[in-house]
């Protein structure tokens, strides 16, 4: 009670502003620098440092983001450019194996033309040999009804 009289204190009205009212701002005032130097400052600082690194994460992301839609790009790029290759090696394809199957078509319908013209040309002979030899045996055979036809009269 005499550090509340020695600042000039009264006692017992319902709102005494005495010293005590400084000396309680004075200590609310002590205590917002102290919390703000040991514990507001580096947590500010863990947060400023955090935000940074989210900061910097998005800008990395975006930078990866964008180069990997490049390479997307480039890749349908290739995708299609091989694609129409295969394509172009298939249609070349499907020419040399028509051309070679008019090839084998047009061999294969000259070696039967040859075929069927040898086969025509033995026929042929064999029929004129078969004629030579019907002629000779009818003259044979005429001679022999003369003969006979001779010997009996």
């Amino acid at each position: 009670m005499t550090s509340l009289l020695l600042f000039g204190a009264s006692e017992g009205g319902l709102f005494d502003f005495d010293a005590t009212l400084p000396l309680m701002a004075v200590q609310v005032v002590l205590l917002t620098f102290i919390l703000n130097a040991l514990f507001f400052k580096p947590v500010g600082r863990v947060v400023e440092e955090r935000e940074d690194y989210v900061i910097s994460s998005l800008a990395e992301a975006k930078k990866k983001l964008s180069q990997v839609e490049q390479l997307e790009s480039d890749l349908k790029n290739q995708l299609k450019e091989a694609r129409q290759a295969a394509q172009s090696v298939i249609n070349e394809a499907e020419a040399d194996s028509e051309n070679l199957y008019k090839e084998a078509l047009a061999l294969a319908t000259t070696e039967a033309n040859a075929s069927r013209e040898e086969a025509r040309r033995e026929i042929d002979s064999q029929r004129q040999s078969a004629l030579n030899q019907l002629k000779s045996d009818a003259e044979k055979l005429g001679d022999l009804i003369v003969e006979r036809l001779l010997a009996s009269k």
